[in-house]
């Protein structure tokens, strides 16, 4: 079947030489290709805090707080003060104490005594703005560059982008908490408009199937080998078949696409998902087997064993979605935050050094970040309302300047001083992949859509 030039295109799409190919077919109408960046990454992490941490309780150091507590807010100049689900309390101080660590003097919380020992690795954004107060619109608008559903997450866009570095496991791997999925559910991880291939990969490492559907049942004894690899051929010659009279249909092609991984998959991922072929001194580093970091720390390694063996894009989740078991701390910051921060310090820290030893730690990016921040004020007697006026995430690895920062709060953590937004985050990040986030673009009802929107700048000053 002789294929048309957009028919090309679309079947290219899926990774780096669709970008090329479409690159040199549009050449004469666009002018000379500016410079690409040089990727600096092969491979991200990304760790996100689901229900909004508070950066005045674990990086963004205030002691106006300590030095107003119980006193009324009052940021002046008459700036109205309004909280989201409540009623503006007074001035509360952080109740944990904050020390400065490594080379670069970083204030760190007492809740996060691991990772303040990698902060001269990390580079902190000090004052991302999101254009929400609300859970689902800020998660979306932290993963898709947009507060509605129905737009591609950051790891579509790089699968789309990128493609596969494996042929054996999916390109973007999702570890949700144990708990729950997060806010949004799965709308975090879709691909959007992008052709569904690109959507995230769910892996639940914490349950005895990790990957529903994987393996026959062991019920199901009539299937054996030789007849699961007969019915394989007979549904991809049906499938082939069915996509040869519909093409450019992205949603058969996914299935085709997931059925064939699926199938390989059954051989590499129980090495992949295996956490007893890991040495007990490094189980022992992430928390294995300790009650208060057991989950994050199996979601993390499981993260590392991932990204060695060739996903591109895994993303690990700490909170599920709801009022308890994760980041929103309304009640108590006292009583709630510790726990969360405890789960996810001794195996985020791990991870650091575990990529370092490995020599990953030069080609690989982590990402910690959530998806708003908490007020200065009280909620109740010692909770924290939701803040969108400034939250915090921080970079290690290939390509950052450890100890740098860029942006910054006001005096109290109510509000950007220079604000950051999550397209300056996407931005830097594909710069550091090698991509211009500007001409990553993807054709949508008339519109060259892209994860950036019409925004974004990278970070330079957080660059190594």
């Amino acid at each position: 079947m002789l294929l048309s030039r957009r028919d090309l295109l679309w079947r290219l799409g899926g990774g780096l030489g669709g970008i090329a190919l479409a690159d040199m077919l549009r050449a004469e109408e666009r002018g000379p290709a500016s410079a690409k960046p040089q990727a600096r990454v092969r491979r991200i992490v990304q760790l996100f805090m689901n229900g909004g941490a508070s950066q005045v309780d674990t990086f963004d150091y205030k002691p106006a707080l300590e030095r107003l507590h119980g006193r009324p807010f009052d940021p002046g100049d008459g700036q109205r003060v309004e909280a989201v689900t409540s009623t503006p309390g007074n001035v509360l101080r952080c109740p944990f104490a904050f020390r400065r660590y490594g080379q670069s003097g970083r204030w760190v919380s007492e809740v996060f005594p691991h990772l303040a020992l990698h902060v001269d690795d990390m580079a902190f954004l000090m004052s991302i703005v999101t254009r929400t107060n609300v859970h689902g619109p800020a998660s979306y608008m932290m993963n898709t560059g947009f507060t509605l559903p129905g737009f591609p997450c950051m790891g579509a866009w790089i699968s789309y982008g990128l493609g596969s570095l494996s042929d054996n496991l999916p390109t973007f791997v999702v570890l949700p908490d144990p708990r729950g999925l997060p806010y949004n559910n799965q709308g975090n991880f879709s691909s959007g408009f992008l052709p569904v291939v690109h959507t995230g990969t769910i892996i639940r490492a914490n349950q005895p199937t990790p990957i529903a559907s994987l393996h026959p049942p062991a019920t199901a004894r009539h299937i054996t080998r030789d007849s699961e690899r007969d019915g394989h051929d007979l549904l991809r010659e049906l499938n082939r078949d069915h996509l040869a009279r519909m093409p450019g249909n992205s949603r058969l092609e996914a299935r085709i696409s997931s059925y064939e991984l699926a199938a390989r998959m059954q051989l590499s991922a129980p090495e992949a998902l295996d956490l007893s072929r890991e040495t007990e001194a490094t189980r022992r580093l992430y928390g294995l087997g300790e009650p208060a970091t057991d989950t994050f720390a199996r979601n993390c390694l499981t993260a590392r064993r991932l990204l060695e063996r060739g996903v591109r894009f895994v993303q690990v989740w700490s909170g599920a979605g709801g009022a308890s078991g994760n980041w929103d701390n309304h009640t108590s910051i006292i009583n709630e935050l510790p726990p969360m921060a405890r789960s996810i310090d001794k195996p985020t820290a791990a991870l650091l050094q575990d990529l370092k030893q490995r020599g990953l730690f030069e080609d690989t990016l982590v990402v910690w970040c959530t998806e708003f921040g908490r007020q200065p004020f009280s909620q109740g007697s010692e909770g924290r309302d939701h803040n969108g006026r400034t939250a915090i995430a921080w970079l290690a690895g290939a390509g950052i300047k450890g100890g740098a920062t860029a942006g910054q709060s006001d005096d109290w953590g109510w509000q950007a001083v220079e604000p950051l937004y999550c397209y300056d985050l996407h931005a830097t990040m594909l710069h550091l992949l090698g991509i211009d986030h500007t001409r990553l673009t993807f054709p949508h009802n008339g519109t060259d859509r892209r994860l950036t929107d019409v925004h974004g700048r990278v970070l330079t000053s957080l660059l190594a």
